[in-house]
């Protein structure tokens, strides 16, 4: 199995990559800097896209999935939030909020 990025660094790199092209990144909450699980919110002029996880997929590598969640339903959507947040502490949660949010979702496979 490939070593693991860190969660810290991985949440780090996804804010830079962000800033790089323009946008705006922030950490909602931190988990566990080594191994926590990573929820990206990704936005578009403030207006909040979409919810991305990284998931541990059959073959031993990880992937962004995206939510079901709707994320414009903003009550519901921070119920999500912190519902995730109670199950699992170590949870990583980062907005960015970049241009083309849906093509910086399918780029983001470039970070594992």
């Amino acid at each position: 199995m490939a070593p693991r990025v860190a969660s810290a660094v991985l949440a780090s790199a996804l804010i830079r990559r962000a800033e790089a092209e323009g946008g705006f990144g922030v950490v909602v909450a931190k988990g566990d800097e080594t191994a926590g699980a990573i929820a990206v919110i990704l936005a578009e002029k403030g207006r909040k896209a979409c919810l991305l996880e990284r998931a541990l997929q059959p073959d031993g590598r990880y992937a962004w999935q995206a939510s079901s969640q709707d994320v414009e339903k903003a009550e519901e959507f921070e119920r999500l939030l912190k519902r995730k947040r109670s199950f699992d502490p170590d949870l990583w949660i980062v907005e960015l909020d970049i241009a083309s949010a849906e093509r910086f979702a399918a780029e983001m496979s470039a970070f594992d």
